[in-house]
């Protein structure tokens, strides 16, 4: 299974109620295929706020989302959690409903050992067909899942990919030994292109959301070898894959993102506590940060 090269790990948009907004989702979904050419669409991770969401509002996203995409692009279930029965229960209920992959993040808090990790993710693997996605992100789970442990479930047939947010050398190792049709993403919009350098087949992103169409232009002038476009591209992005997090100071995702659509002029609301919007000053960066 390939889910392309750029792929949007959506927000989920709420109402002035906190509630799910629906009809908010459903032209968000258009705009992000359309104007931002994502080829796939990560829906409930973490940039979809799923610590908040109920496995109700979860398995309600991925059956609107899918049909709303009607095959225009994938549609990959956030279904991960610490809790491996857990993930095997929501991912069954997603595979049900008919998505197109899994993405599952490495256990966090009850922090696993590379053993333990690789039982976690082969236990769901054993009890679905869909194509699964690893998640290695040690900001957020306070471990980091070793190359070793990525490439032994990389042998499982149904793990087909990972997105990685751990460094340039780590991607490295992964796409030295791993078969050919197992794909690395970058989990880091400005570590992307750097990424692909060593082996990366593309990026699962929070910025593609306002930045899509050029981070595609930016993800096939590297494929067709005009390395300095690229490049071009990278540094003039670099900005706001920066500005999105460090608004002027460290500001939790998805709030940033959120703000700078409405910006935009796409309505998705604001943020589920304990995340809150940005304040005045933050607010003022993101909009000279994308306007």
């Amino acid at each position: 299974m390939d889910f392309g090269r750029l792929i949007t790990a959506m927000v989920t948009p709420f109402d002035k109620e906190g509630e799910i907004d629906w009809q908010a989702t459903a032209a968000l979904v258009d705009y992000l295929i359309e104007e931002q050419k994502s080829e796939a669409l990560v829906v409930c991770g973490t940039t979809g706020e799923s610590p908040t969401l109920s496995d109700k509002e979860k398995l309600q996203m991925f059956s609107f989302v899918l049909d709303k995409a009607a095959g225009r692009c994938k549609v990959i279930a956030g279904t991960g959690s610490n809790s491996t029965k857990h993930s095997i229960e929501l991912t069954k209920e997603a595979e049900a409903i008919g998505v197109d992959g899994a993405l599952l993040v490495v256990p966090y808090y009850n922090k696993p050992n590379q053993e333990g990790l690789y039982r976690h993710f082969s236990a769901i693997a054993g009890e679905t067909k869909l194509p699964l996605i690893l998640y290695n992100v040690p900001s957020r789970t306070g471990i980091c899942m070793s190359a070793e442990t990525t490439l032994r479930l990389s042998r499982i047939p149904n793990i087909v990919a990972t997105k990685e947010c751990a460094s340039v050398d780590h991607v490295a190792l992964i796409a030295a030994d791993c078969q050919p049709d197992f794909h690395v993403y970058s989990g880091d919009d400005s570590a992307g292109l750097p990424m692909m350098a060593v082996g990366g087949h593309g990026i699962i992103s929070v910025a593609s959301h306002i930045e899509g169409r050029r981070m595609s232009e930016m993800i096939n002038s590297f494929l067709e070898g005009n390395v300095q476009e690229a490049g071009r591209l990278h540094r003039a992005l670099f900005p706001v894959f920066k500005g999105l997090f460090e608004c002027p100071h460290p500001l939790p995702n998805p709030s940033a993102v959120k703000y700078a659509l409405e910006l935009k002029g796409v309505s998705v609301g604001s943020v589920r506590l304990p995340l809150i919007s940005p304040n005045e000053s933050e607010a003022e960066f993101i909009k000279k940060l994308v306007l």
